[in-house]
């Protein structure tokens, strides 16, 4: 009586007596996500089909953005998207290829090679897509909420070999970084976490921490092990999915913003480069409307940048080209 007396408090608390709003009409589109006038665009190639050894019998489709401002004598920072075709989605919430697009031109951003790349799914499976992610049809719960390397094998061991022959692609794992979002975003988190030889910055928004396949330990885990080099954004609303079961009774190891803010305190306590937003949105990408490209720049703040009043290059948009 008391967990349902309270879970009827929380839903008034929430949404005000007999007012139904829905939080995520309150995340616009950022100017960031938008296309300027003058700004290079980057172009987007593939989608590449990747066979899989760390899961037989399954394929990664993916696809390269790769900005105007590339030279292929310099080497170049990596970004990689999980659930890619969220993140490039044209009309979708983030926009990547355009943010970026946006913040390499401004230098607020380094030049940086993205991948989108979508779970693993048999041939006779269907592609990922922004209204089905794949969860009941794809490799995705495996591959992203399972507690091991096997997926981080997929990134280090199967893609990057591919994207070296393709693309100066810098081998510091300072310049690496991957993200997600719900079961994406611990899967991006597993892969620094099990490579940071390779992968250094994660960015998480709405992360499955839970116990769908035993996530809610991280945070334990976090504590009992050696710190690794690795720089953390994470991104939750208080509207994700709570752990309320229909019933009334509660499972705090199925309550998506209390496991987000048990990995922020663990993350946090043990001295990691942490940082974190919580909204009120529900369980989704609409905050990252708002907040992705500071996730970006934050997660890339320290690359080079010169002080001499001298360099006419650094106070210059970056074309690409030598400012006359």
């Amino acid at each position: 009586m008391r967990l349902r007396l309270a879970g009827i408090l929380l839903s008034c608390a929430v949404w005000g007596w007999g007012q139904e709003t829905n939080p995520d009409i309150y995340y616009q589109l950022s100017p960031d996500a938008i296309s300027q006038a003058g700004v290079p665009k980057g172009e987007i190639k593939g989608p590449f089909t990747l066979p899989s050894e760390a899961y037989p019998g399954t394929q990664h489709t993916y696809w390269v953005y790769v900005p105007a401002q590339y030279d292929s004598t310099v080497p170049a920072s990596l970004m990689i998207y999980n659930d890619g075709q969220a993140f490039m989605a044209p009309e979708g919430d983030i926009r990547a290829q355009v943010v970026m697009d946006n913040l390499i031109y401004r230098r607020e951003l380094p030049v940086m090679i993205a991948v989108f790349i979508n779970p693993g799914r048999r041939p006779d499976q269907p592609e990922p897509t922004p209204s089905n992610w794949g969860d009941r049809d794809t490799n995705r719960p495996t591959e992203y909420n399972t507690l091991n390397d096997k997926y981080a094998r997929v990134i280090v061991d199967e893609l990057m070999p591919v994207l070296y022959k393709e693309y100066n692609i810098s081998k510091d794992p300072e310049r690496h970084g991957i993200g997600g979002s719900s079961s994406g975003a611990i899967a991006a988190f597993t892969v620094a976490w099990e490579r940071p030889e390779h992968f250094r910055k994660v960015l998480s928004n709405v992360g499955s921490f839970t116990n769908i396949r035993g996530g809610h330990a991280y945070p334990d885990i976090i504590r009992k092990s050696e710190k690794k080099p690795l720089r953390v954004y994470l991104v939750d609303g208080r509207n994700d999915n709570r752990g309320v079961r229909p019933d009334g009774s509660y499972d705090p190891t199925r309550d998506w913003f209390l496991q987000n803010v048990r990995m922020q305190q663990a993350l946090t306590e043990k001295g990691y480069e942490v940082n974190y937003a919580w909204g009120i949105q529900k369980h989704g990408q609409k905050m990252l409307r708002t907040v992705f490209p500071d996730m970006m720049r934050w997660l890339w703040r320290d690359y080079g940048v010169s002080t001499d009043v001298n360099d006419k290059i650094e106070r210059s948009f970056n074309t690409g080209k030598k400012p006359e």
